[in-house]
């Protein structure tokens, strides 16, 4: 069971709080009866739901991951006119929104959707869904560094700091960390990074939740399955 404002917003007729007035204002049914209550409930796909005397029908829900490249932007409409990551989409599929974002210069596991529950799930701190990193940064770096990105640093007086810091690799010329994050502030990988003295030579994302990039090629997408959705929203 759900709100009708619920309802109504998640098949794209109206924002909640636009439902909210439209069921204020008399111009919504259920099931042939006017409500006016706005904490009115129905069961999706069971009652009927009408605005102005016009059925409602269900959106179906879209979830997407795709392989952004660098040099993409996560942006519906780029007044740039750079490359969008619907340009990486058929038309039809155009109109999804990215859930969280990563920048231009960065690459990797990006989830498209219609669902705002989803993205809120996703992106939200207080449900603390892992992202997980591989940075290319230059130079040999002292571990002690690893130690100080978990810990927290300051950055333009905002404390960033990763849940889980390890090194891959390191050589004289460049060293490959993978980082985890619970939060995903704004460029918050980079920006711990230029706090820390440390060049980014290129950032992936490889991971979201327990969803990993596998062998998705860069600009290519496909859609979840029923299980990873699931697994995301943390349903059982």
């Amino acid at each position: 069971m759900v709100r009708v404002q619920k309802l109504l917003a998640d098949a794209g007729v109206a924002s909640r709080r636009a439902g909210e007035r439209l069921i204020a204002e008399g111009r919504v049914a259920v099931n042939g009866e006017g409500v006016r209550e706005l904490g009115t409930k129905v069961e999706p796909g069971k009652d009927c739901v009408e605005v102005d005397g016009r059925p409602v029908k269900a959106r179906r829900k879209i979830y997407l991951a795709v392989n952004k490249p660098k040099g993409v932007v996560c942006t519906r409409n780029d007044p740039a006119a750079r490359a969008t990551v619907g340009d990486l989409l058929p038309r039809e599929l155009q109109h999804l929104y990215s859930v969280g974002r990563l920048d231009r210069d960065s690459e990797g596991l990006l989830f498209l959707t219609n669902d705002g529950e989803f993205s809120l799930r996703l992106t939200h701190p207080r449900y603390g869904v892992t992202k997980k990193y591989h940075v290319v940064v230059e130079g040999r770096i002292d571990p002690a560094l690893l130690r100080q990105m978990i810990q927290g640093v300051r950055h333009q007086g905002e404390l960033l700091k990763s849940h889980k810091a390890r090194l891959l690799s390191a050589s004289n010329s460049k060293s490959v960390l993978e980082l985890e994050l619970r939060e995903g502030k704004y460029r918050e990988i980079r920006r711990m990074c230029e706090a820390l003295g440390l060049e980014v030579r290129s950032l992936q994302r490889i991971q979201i939740g327990n969803i990993k990039l596998g062998e998705l090629k860069p600009g290519k997408w496909r859609a979840l399955t029923e299980a990873e959705i699931i697994s995301l929203l943390g349903r059982v």
